[in-house]
């Protein structure tokens, strides 16, 4: 890895829960420092979520004082892909929109840290080509912070990372029946 940049690559995977909720932790963590951080959710949209809701209130702090960061979220998909009603092809459309926004991000100044949430699994489902994440990553600024997550990370993926988180599940409330609550998935 190049050791001048500042910028590091981080990967939240595996079959745990706590991938977003880790990269939003860090988005927190940075809108507290004075940085300037882009969430780009590229399965979740339309849908109503906590850390939407919480965000969009930090992000109106972040206007009205120079003490803290400024923070936007993007839900940029289309919702599930296996269980939703739209179409492949659709799916398929956000994710390459959700791809541009982040390359744009990325390579410009506008932002201190740009995450990229679920980008692991729109490669996974085929969405987008895993090689398009892997350029992404060799065309981050050198002084930004990037983010992905998602489960199934590849070695090529891990390899350009400078940290790697793999989130493993040891037990699951979905095991005995308990359906998702808000708060704690969403």
């Amino acid at each position: 890895m190049d050791e001048i940049k500042n910028g590091l690559t981080l990967v939240f995977t595996g079959d745990g829960k706590g991938k977003t909720t880790s990269a939003l932790g860090l988005a927190l963590r940075a809108f507290g420092r004075k940085l300037r951080v882009l969430i780009l959710q590229f399965i979740k949209g339309g849908k109503d979520s906590g850390e939407l809701y919480a965000l969009q209130k930090l992000s109106k702090i972040g206007k009205t004082s120079d003490d803290v960061g400024q923070i936007e979220l993007r839900q940029l998909g289309e919702g599930f892909t296996r269980r939703g009603t739209k179409k492949e092809e659709d799916h398929k459309k956000a994710a390459a929109e959700a791809l541009k926004q982040a390359e744009i991000a990325i390579t410009r100044d506008e932002w201190d840290m740009v995450i990229l949430d679920e980008i692991l699994y729109a490669a996974k489902f085929g969405l987008i080509p895993e090689n398009d994440i892997i350029n992404l990553i060799d065309k981050k600024k050198g002084n930004i912070h990037l983010v992905l997550t998602g489960r199934n990370a590849s070695e090529a993926i891990i390899e350009k990372a400078d940290l790697v988180s793999d989130i493993k599940c040891v037990k699951h409330p979905f095991e005995k029946g308990i359906a998702a609550k808000a708060g704690i998935e969403f």
